[in-house]
Protein backbone atom coordinates (compact mmCIF):
# COMPACT_ATOMS: atom_id res chain seq x y z
CA UNK A 1 0.00 0.00 0.00
CA UNK A 2 1.15 3.21 -0.89
CA UNK A 3 0.68 6.53 0.98
CA UNK A 4 -0.32 10.22 -1.20
CA UNK A 5 -0.62 13.35 1.04
CA UNK A 6 -2.65 15.60 -1.07
CA UNK A 7 -2.08 19.38 -0.31
CA UNK A 8 -5.02 22.45 -0.57
CA UNK A 9 -4.29 25.83 -0.20
CA UNK A 10 -8.18 26.71 -0.97
CA UNK A 11 -11.17 27.30 1.27
CA UNK A 12 -14.48 29.66 -0.19
CA UNK A 13 -11.81 31.60 -2.53
CA UNK A 14 -11.56 28.20 -4.76
CA UNK A 15 -14.08 25.77 -3.77
CA UNK A 16 -13.52 23.70 -7.20
CA UNK A 17 -9.62 23.03 -5.76
CA UNK A 18 -10.80 22.26 -2.75
CA UNK A 19 -13.56 19.76 -3.72
CA UNK A 20 -10.77 18.56 -6.57
CA UNK A 21 -7.92 17.58 -3.47
CA UNK A 22 -10.33 15.50 -1.40
CA UNK A 23 -11.77 13.93 -4.52
CA UNK A 24 -8.34 13.00 -5.52
CA UNK A 25 -7.50 11.57 -1.63
CA UNK A 26 -10.80 9.45 -1.87
CA UNK A 27 -10.13 7.80 -5.47
CA UNK A 28 -6.29 6.92 -3.64
CA UNK A 29 -8.59 5.20 -0.86
CA UNK A 30 -11.17 3.96 -2.93
CA UNK A 31 -8.02 1.82 -4.98
CA UNK A 32 -6.41 0.63 -1.37
CA UNK A 33 -3.88 3.74 -0.92
CA UNK A 34 -3.45 5.60 1.92
CA UNK A 35 -4.28 9.16 2.04
CA UNK A 36 -3.36 12.36 3.81
CA UNK A 37 -5.25 15.92 3.14
CA UNK A 38 -2.78 18.46 4.36
CA UNK A 39 -4.46 21.68 4.62
CA UNK A 40 -2.44 24.74 4.80
CA UNK A 41 -2.75 28.77 4.21
CA UNK A 42 -6.36 28.98 3.32
CA UNK A 43 -7.23 25.57 2.76
CA UNK A 44 -7.08 25.15 6.82
CA UNK A 45 -10.37 26.87 7.14
CA UNK A 46 -12.22 23.93 5.00
CA UNK A 47 -11.56 21.55 8.10
CA UNK A 48 -13.47 24.07 10.57
CA UNK A 49 -17.00 23.00 11.80
CA UNK A 50 -19.74 24.47 9.47
CA UNK A 51 -17.52 26.02 7.17
CA UNK A 52 -17.86 23.91 4.32
CA UNK A 53 -21.31 22.55 4.92
CA UNK A 54 -23.10 24.82 1.94
CA UNK A 55 -19.65 24.74 0.10
CA UNK A 56 -20.51 23.40 -3.45
CA UNK A 57 -18.37 23.11 -6.73
CA UNK A 58 -20.65 22.53 -9.82
CA UNK A 59 -20.85 18.92 -9.99
CA UNK A 60 -19.76 17.71 -6.44
CA UNK A 61 -20.97 17.11 -3.62
CA UNK A 62 -20.82 19.92 -0.54
CA UNK A 63 -17.02 19.91 0.23
CA UNK A 64 -18.76 19.05 3.68
CA UNK A 65 -19.84 15.67 2.67
CA UNK A 66 -16.18 14.87 0.81
CA UNK A 67 -14.72 16.02 3.45
CA UNK A 68 -16.72 13.78 5.99
CA UNK A 69 -16.81 10.58 3.11
CA UNK A 70 -13.42 11.09 3.22
CA UNK A 71 -12.57 10.53 7.03
CA UNK A 72 -15.26 7.89 6.81
CA UNK A 73 -13.09 6.31 4.54
CA UNK A 74 -10.03 6.23 6.46
CA UNK A 75 -8.39 9.73 5.28
CA UNK A 76 -6.27 11.62 7.39
CA UNK A 77 -7.14 15.72 7.51
CA UNK A 78 -4.00 17.55 8.79
CA UNK A 79 -4.49 21.16 9.60
CA UNK A 80 -1.19 23.11 9.43
CA UNK A 81 -0.12 24.31 12.77
CA UNK A 82 1.66 27.59 11.63
CA UNK A 83 -1.26 28.07 9.54
CA UNK A 84 -4.13 28.04 12.09
CA UNK A 85 -2.86 29.95 14.76
CA UNK A 86 -2.84 33.75 12.93
CA UNK A 87 -6.11 31.95 11.51
CA UNK A 88 -7.68 31.44 15.75
CA UNK A 89 -8.28 27.77 14.39
CA UNK A 90 -7.63 25.32 17.48
CA UNK A 91 -8.33 21.96 17.89
CA UNK A 92 -11.61 22.44 19.56
CA UNK A 93 -12.99 24.24 16.03
CA UNK A 94 -12.03 21.25 13.77
CA UNK A 95 -14.26 18.69 12.17
CA UNK A 96 -14.08 14.99 13.85
CA UNK A 97 -10.84 13.54 12.05
CA UNK A 98 -8.97 16.50 11.42
CA UNK A 99 -5.95 17.02 13.56
CA UNK A 100 -3.66 20.43 13.66
CA UNK A 101 0.07 19.30 12.81
CA UNK A 102 3.28 20.70 12.65
CA UNK A 103 5.58 20.67 9.45
CA UNK A 104 7.70 17.97 11.32
CA UNK A 105 4.56 15.44 10.54
CA UNK A 106 4.57 16.53 6.49
CA UNK A 107 8.35 16.09 6.18
CA UNK A 108 8.21 12.97 7.73
CA UNK A 109 5.44 11.56 5.48
CA UNK A 110 7.62 12.77 2.80
CA UNK A 111 10.56 10.89 3.75
CA UNK A 112 9.13 7.86 4.27
CA UNK A 113 7.84 7.98 0.69
CA UNK A 114 5.16 10.03 0.40
CA UNK A 115 3.99 11.02 -2.64
CA UNK A 116 3.06 14.47 -3.08
CA UNK A 117 0.16 16.49 -5.19
CA UNK A 118 -1.03 20.08 -4.60
CA UNK A 119 -4.05 22.05 -5.15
Amino acid sequence: MAKIMINNTSGKDNVERASLSVVVGKTALASGQEAILLLTIEGVWIATKGYSDSLQAKGFDTLGKLLSDFVAAGGEVWVCGACAKPRDITDQNLIPGAKIVGAAMAVEAMVNGAATLSF
